[in-house]
């Protein structure tokens, strides 16, 4: 991320602060985690936190594999989004604060401005660090980018511990959960695709395995299909002497 004096302090602490760590004041509490963005005072605090801060304008911040998001909804009140891939998680619409580290392949899609991950089409950036970036560098000025935003709250009290599970599914707007294309996916991409290719090969193994079966009925001469097919019955005794 460029450190510009271009940008209103509160951005530049939010795309910087180190969040999910323990509250110290709070160190006792459960659910202690620093998972909430105060615009006002520019720190990271817990929902314990919250009494002190209740007029101020509160930012949720939700982790996905160790990567902070927040919702594009609340994102929008603040700064111009557009052309950020958003992401759907828990039925909500989310974007990633930062960049995330890729593979060294660059692929020959459509690519972040920025950071070169692979994007949908219509997309010009991965993330909002990625769009402030370019925007430094190619614009004069970045206050048309800016929003002012008098209100800002938290869904549920600021109780959401904000944590999204590997098992919570993360993909791009309008794909497929198992496409194989390149569409921005990161890590989401390989469980996916790693649980399709086990079906896959399940499927496979039984096929040959009842391949098998009916190649050595209809090789080894004496054995008929009916010998092969029949259920087991009750065996009988051979007489006695």
């Amino acid at each position: 991320m460029l450190v510009s004096s271009h940008l209103p302090r509160w951005l530049e602490v939010l795309l910087t602060e180190k969040f999910f760590n323990a509250c110290v004041i709070h160190e006792d509490e459960k659910k202690n985690e620093k998972n909430i963005y105060c615009l006002d005072c520019c720190i990271s605090i817990c929902p314990h936190c919250l009494s002190l801060h209740n007029s101020h304008r509160l930012l949720q911040i939700r982790r996905y594999v160790y990567h902070d998001v927040i919702r594009l909804d609340d994102a929008a009140n603040l700064v111009d989004c557009a052309y950020i891939q958003p992401y759907i998680t828990n039925n909500a619409k989310v974007v990633f604060l930062n960049q995330r580290p890729q593979t060294r392949h660059r692929s020959s899609g459509n690519i972040c401005s920025t950071c070169d991950r692979s994007l949908q089409d219509s997309y010009l950036f991965c993330s909002l660090s990625c769009k402030i970036d370019s925007l430094i560098r190619t614009e004069g000025g970045l206050s048309k980018f800016f929003f002012e935003c008098k209100f800002l709250t938290l869904p549920e009290a600021g109780f959401d511990d904000g944590l999204i599970t590997p098992d919570s599914v993360l993909e791009p707007i309008g794909s497929a959960r198992t496409s194989s294309g390149s569409g921005g996916y990161g890590d989401v991409e390989c469980t996916t695709l790693a649980c399709t290719a086990t079906t896959k090969i399940a499927r496979k193994k039984r096929s040959s395995l009842t391949a098998a079966c009916c190649s050595i009925s209809s090789s080894v001469p004496g054995i008929s299909a009916n010998l092969m097919s029949r259920r087991k019955k009750t065996p009988q005794r051979a007489p006695l002497y």
